[in-house]
């Protein structure tokens, strides 16, 4: 049976991919996030045996189903004369072909870089291309897309109300639209007359995650990042110490002690006030518990690249110097997180709040955060209050992480019983 326009127009995406087929080759695949994409499929003599193959004819609804039908019809009459459609493709590339639409150079875009990604990104990046532009620009020429072509494709994401998911896809588009112009499909990339066009970003402190199975999939994209081992293992620390960003970058291997599994912070780099430090100076600021998996990190993944600097985090450029805050920012976007979704700071405030949703003491918690105790007369002597308890606290806070990054969220059950 074939399709009719309103089948076309009204399908539904589902959990896996779905096709519907109109006969000829011709279906159309749904992908759960809501693409359609017509695809052909044909029969072809190659390499001694008849050989399946696949091509796309462009996404719905910038191709509709009179436009496929007659793509297919003229590549059945190409078949029919003993011309394989693919390589025909192939050597029209960037001739105003097919192969030079925006999905396609898109795809190459993509696939040539995703080996420098995490997979989590790559994915990540990939589908919302096919959830927001290539619907409306997939089948386009490159190179014929305008400014304006694209300004209409962020306006509809920015007025369902997602500002940030436009920008990020403006940033997407230019990229691949310089790849273009590197690669000869394109004369010029349109998104750079669009800068500013969003408005400003309005800066939020703290933004955070706090889903435990958003905060999984988070913990399984630090671990697949593909920069340096130094600031990957920074990124798997910071959740597991939850310290202030400052504080995790200068720590220095003289700090920590692994056999008493104890992370002892100076007072002259904690936040507080330059009196307080002055009358305190030379002593134990903060005391970080270290857990077990914490301490492999150290012991197995650092010491070996950084035991003999003074520093356990190192820049590239000298190791006497740490690396920067932007490093460890830049390497969440490089995720694919957004200034929106996710800050290094963040990872303090995802700790307290699933550390309270387990049930632990409020104290001991802020205690832990090295929030001053509003009580000065007991702040004077609480330098290693509920030090026993933390200890306990931070193992179970690292046995938690490791359960939801190993995608056992709905099995964790409170933890108030450790919390006395």
């Amino acid at each position: 049976m074939t399709l009719t326009d309103a089948q076309v127009r009204n399908v539904k995406a589902e959990d896996k991919t779905r096709r519907l087929f109109d006969g000829g080759g011709l279906y159309l695949e749904v992908a759960p996030s809501g693409g359609k994409w017509w695809r052909f499929k044909y029969r072809f003599p190659g390499q001694g045996k008849i050989q399946e193959k696949r091509l796309s004819l462009g996404t719905y609804p910038g191709v509709g189903l009179k436009e496929a039908r007659a793509k297919r019809d003229e590549m059945r009459r190409q078949i029919a004369q003993g011309i394989d459609p693919a390589n025909l493709r192939r050597s029209t590339r960037g001739s105003g072909a097919l192969a030079g639409s925006f999905e396609a150079v898109a795809r190459l875009w993509h696939r040539n870089n995703s080996t420098d990604w995490a997979p989590s990104h790559s994915t990540r990046l990939i589908r919302r291309l096919e959830a927001h532009v290539f619907p409306y620009l997939g089948n386009r020429p490159v190179g014929d897309i305008t400014a304006p072509d694209l300004m209409n494709v962020l306006e509809r994401i920015k007025n369902s109300g997602h500002t940030e998911t436009a920008r990020r896809i403006q940033t997407i588009c230019g990229q691949v639209f310089r790849y273009a112009v590197q690669k000869g499909f394109a004369e010029y990339d349109p998104s750079s007359a669009l800068k500013g066009c969003l408005g400003k970003t309005t800066a939020k402190n703290m933004a955070t995650i706090t889903e435990p199975a958003e905060v999984g999939r988070l913990l399984q994209a630090i671990d697949e990042y593909p920069g340096t081992q130094v600031v990957r293992c920074a990124l798997q620390l910071a959740p597991l110490f939850f310290v202030r960003s400052g504080e995790l970058r200068n720590a220095r291997w003289d700090e920590f002690d692994l056999v008493n599994r104890e992370w002892k912070i100076p007072v002259e780099r904690m936040k507080m006030r330059q009196d307080e430090k002055r009358a305190r100076q030379g002593q134990v600021g903060h005391i970080v518990p270290l857990a077990t998996q914490a301490v492999k990190i150290l012991e197995e993944e650092l010491r070996p690249l950084t035991g003999r600097c003074a520093l356990v985090f190192p820049g590239l450029r000298s190791r006497d110097r740490a690396i920067s805050d932007a490093t460890l920012t830049n390497a969440l976007r490089r995720m694919g997180y957004t200034g929106d979704e996710m800050t290094i700071h963040g990872l303090r405030h995802m700790a307290s709040t699933l550390l309270h949703g387990l049930g632990f003491q409020s104290l001991v918690i802020e205690r832990q955060l090295a929030h001053k105790d509003r009580n000065r007369i007991r702040g004077v002597y609480n330098q290693a209050d509920y030090l026993e308890e933390r200890r306990r606290m931070m193992q179970s806070w690292a046995d938690y992480l490791g359960q939801l990054k190993a995608g056992k969220a709905e099995k964790v059950v409170p933890i108030n019983r450790l919390a006395g």
